[in-house]
C-alpha cells in the first residue's frame, strides 16, 4: 500500500508538474516572442550582467531551508516561523546593501545605466523572501498542484506587464520590472495558498539545528550560481552587452525546454526520494524510473529545439537575433542532461548528504570557472564547449556519490536512457533527408518538428517503451 501511494504521489506530481510547466512555457514562448520582437540584444544584457549578484543574493537569502525542512521528519510551526522571518529580514537587507552598493556595480561594468536599473531588480529579494517559507510547505507536502497554479498565475501578471512596459518603450526596465513582478506575485499567492501562516513570536533558535545541514547547501548553491552566471560576468565586462544579448537569447530558449522538464521532475524528486530513503531497493527503482522519463521527455524536448535552432529563431524571433543560433545549440548539450543533474543530487540530499554534495559543488564550479577563463582568450564558443565539458565530468561524479548510496551503476543509467537517445537519432536523421529537398523555411521548421515528432513516438510505440505507454495511460485516465 505505501508502494502504491507514493507510486500515485510520484505521478501526480509528474502530471502536474508537466502540464504546469507545458502552459508555463507556452506562456513564456507567447511573451519572450513578443518582447524578442520590441527589443534588442543590448537591452537583454543589461540585465544580463545583474544576473549574478541575484543569484547569489536570492541562495543566501533562502539559505537551503527549503531542502532541510522537507528532509525532517516532524516540523513543527515554530520552525516555519524562524525561517519565515529570517528570509524576511534578510531579504531587507541585502536590499539595503546592494542598493549602495549599485555604483560600485556600474563601475565594474562601466554602464552608469546599471545604478538605477540594479535598484529596481534587486527589489525582487524584498519581495522573495516573504514566501520561502511557504513555499518550503507546498514542496514538502507535494503540493504541486496549488504551485503549478501560483506560477502560471504569476508568469501571466509579470508577462502582460513586460511587454506593455516594452511596448511603451522602457526597454530594459521593462524586462527588470516585469522579474520584479513574477518574484512578488509568487509570493503573495504562494502565502495564500499554504495553510500555514507566520506569527510574530519572532525565535530564530530552530535555525540553528537545520543550520548544520542548510548551511552546506549555501556554500553549494552560491558556487552553482556563480559558475551558472560566469558568462554573463565576462560577456558583460570583457565583450558587449549586444553579445551577452545573444548569448541570453540563447541560453533562454533551452531554459525554456530544460525547465519543461526540471519542473516535472525537481518538485516530486526530493520530497519522494526523502520518502523512500529507508529503503534502498525502494529509491534505486523510484530512481531509475525518473532516469528513464526524464530521457523520455529531455532528448525530444532539447535536441529536438537544437534540430530546429536555426529555423525557429529566423521564423519567430527575426533576422535580427540569428547571431543567437549558435549559443542556443550549444546551451542544448548540456541542457540535455540536466535531468541526470537533478536527481543525482536529490538523491545525496535526501540522504542528507549535503556536505558530499558541497565538496561536489566546489570542484566542479572553481574547475569550470578555471576553463572558461582560459577559454576566454579564444572566443565565446570555446568558453562555452569548456564549460560544457566540466559540466559532464560533473555528472560523472555525482554518479560516483550516487552510487555509493543506492548502488546504481553506471551501465544501469547508461542502458536506462540509451533507447531514447537511439530513438531520438533516428527520427533527426530520418526527418532530415525528408526536408532536405525542401528550401522554403517556414516549410522546413513545420516538418522538421511533425516527421521528428511522429517517428520518435512511433518508434517508442512500436518498440514496447514502458514509461511511453504508462504516461499514454496516465493522460487518458485524467
Amino acid at each position: 500500500m505505501a508502494e502504491q501511494t507514493l507510486k500515485e504521489k510520484t505521478a501526480k506530481g509528474l502530471f502536474w508538474g508537466g502540464l504546469s510547466n507545458g502552459v508555463q512555457q507556452v506562456l513564456n514562448l507567447v511573451f519572450g516572442l513578443i518582447l524578442a520582437r520590441i527589443l534588442n540584444a543590448s537591452d537583454y544584457g543589461m540585465v544580463g550582467m545583474l544576473a549574478i549578484f541575484s543569484a547569489i543574493a536570492s541562495t543566501i537569502q533562502e539559505s537551503g531551508f527549503t531542502a532541510a525542512l522537507t528532509n525532517q521528519k516532524e516540523i513543527r510551526h515554530e520552525d516555519y516561523n524562524a525561517v519565515f522571518w529570517f528570509s524576511t529580514l534578510t531579504g531587507v537587507l541585502f536590499y539595503l546593501i546592494l542598493f549602495f552598493c549599485a555604483p560600485l556595480i556600474a563601475a565594474f561594468y562601466d554602464k552608469p545605466e546599471l545604478i538605477g536599473l540594479s535598484r529596481v531588480v534587486f527589489l525582487g529579494f524584498l519581495f522573495g523572501g516573504f514566501g520561502i517559507s511557504s513555499n518550503a510547505y507546498l514542496f514538502k507536502m507535494l503540493m504541486v498542484k496549488e504551485r503549478a497554479k501560483i506560477d502560471i498565475i504569476s508568469l501571466v501578471c509579470s508577462g502582460m506587464i513586460g511587454v506593455t512596459l516594452a511596448l511603451n518603450g522602457f526597454t530594459y526596465y521593462g524586462l527588470a520590472i516585469q522579474t520584479v513582478t513574477y518574484i512578488g506575485v509568487g509570493s503573495l499567492l504562494k502565502f495564500i495558498y499554504a495553510p500555514w501562516k507566520p506569527t510574530f513570536q519572532i525565535n530564530l533558535y530552530p535555525l540553528k539545528l537545520m543550520f548544520g545541514f542548510s548551511s552546506k547547501l549555501i556554500l553549494t548553491n552560491i558556487f552553482t550560481q556563480i559558475s551558472n552566471n560566469i558568462f554573463s560576468v565576462i560577456l558583460g565586462k570583457f565583450y558587449s552587452s549586444q553579445q551577452l544579448g545573444y548569448y541570453s537569447q540563447g541560453q533562454k530558449w533551452m531554459g525554456v525546454g530544460s525547465q519543461l522538464i526540471g519542473g516535472m521532475i525537481n518538485p516530486v524528486a526530493q520530497p519522494i526520494l526523502a520518502q523512500s530513503s529507508g529503503c534502498v531497493e525502494r529509491q534505486r527503482h523510484i530512481f531509475r524510473k525518473m532516469v528513464r522519463f526524464g530521457a523520455f521527455v529531455s532528448f525530444p524536448v532539447i535536441l529536438g529545439l537544437a534540430f530546429v535552432a536555426k529555423e525557429f529563431i529566423l521564423f519567430l524571433l527575426g533576422e535580427k537575433w540569428m547571431p543567437s543560433v549558435p549559443f542556443l545549440q550549444l546551451s542544448c548539450l548540456w541542457g540535455v542532461a540536466s535531468f541526470l543533474w537533478i536527481l543525482y543530487t536529490s538523491v545525496l540530499i535526501s540522504h542528507g548528504k549535503s556536505d558530499w554534495y558541497l565538496k561536489g559543488m566546489i570542484y566542479i564550479s572553481v574547475l569550470q570557472m578555471i576553463v572558461v577563463l582560459i577559454f576566454s582568450f579564444l572566443s565565446i564558443y570555446w568558453m562555452i564547449l569548456g564549460y560544457i565539458c566540466v559540466y559532464y565530468l560533473g555528472i560523472l561524479m555525482w554518479h560516483y556519490y550516487m552510487n555509493k548510496i543506492i548502488h546504481v551503476s553506471l551501465y544501469d543509467v547508461i542502458m536506462d536512457v540509451i533507447p531514447y537517445a537511439l530513438a531520438l537519432s533516428i527520427s533527426v536523421v530520418i526527418s532530415a533527408v525528408i526536408v532536405g529537398f525542401v528550401e522554403n523555411i517556414y516549410i522546413v521548421f513545420v516538418f522538421k518538428l511533425f516527421f521528428v515528432s511522429i517517428i520518435y513516438l512511433a518508434i517508442l510505440y512500436w518498440g514496447n517503451s514502458v514509461i511511453f505507454k504508462e504516461s499514454i495511460e496516465y493522460m487518458k485516465k485524467k
